[in-house]
């Protein structure tokens, strides 16, 4: 599977890379459990926010290992032709309650 990141969230974990260490690992990890998990359904640790024709977007639980919970989320595109995850954005549930609507929502028009 292809990964990439929009310059967003990459500024987003460079940020939170300086407070909680883990976060390289940790999303390298996230990368490997989503290889595994070709078929997306919704569980208590994946959320569907959009389902399209061919990209959908899920809103994930990281397991950091600094904070010891899976209080860090991730905003993530699943493409199906070709196998590819695109990366939106990485908040901490402290900081922020819910994801950046305007964000998925301009990724979509960029990707639709």
């Amino acid at each position: 599977m292809e990964y990439a990141e929009l310059p967003e969230f990459s500024r987003e974990l460079k940020q939170l890379k300086k407070k909680y260490r883990s976060l390289d690992d940790d999303v390298e990890k996230l990368k490997q459990t989503l290889a595994a998990r070709l078929k997306q359904e919704v569980s208590k640790n994946w959320t569907c926010l959009h389902q399209g024709e061919g990209v959908s977007i899920y809103k994930s639980r990281l397991a950091c290992r600094y904070l010891r919970a899976t209080t860090m989320r991730v905003i993530y595109a699943y493409h199906t032709e070709p196998a590819r995850t695109v990366f939106i954005e990485l908040y901490y549930k402290g900081d922020k309650e819910r994801e950046d609507q305007e964000r998925i929502q301009a990724y979509l028009k960029e990707n639709a």
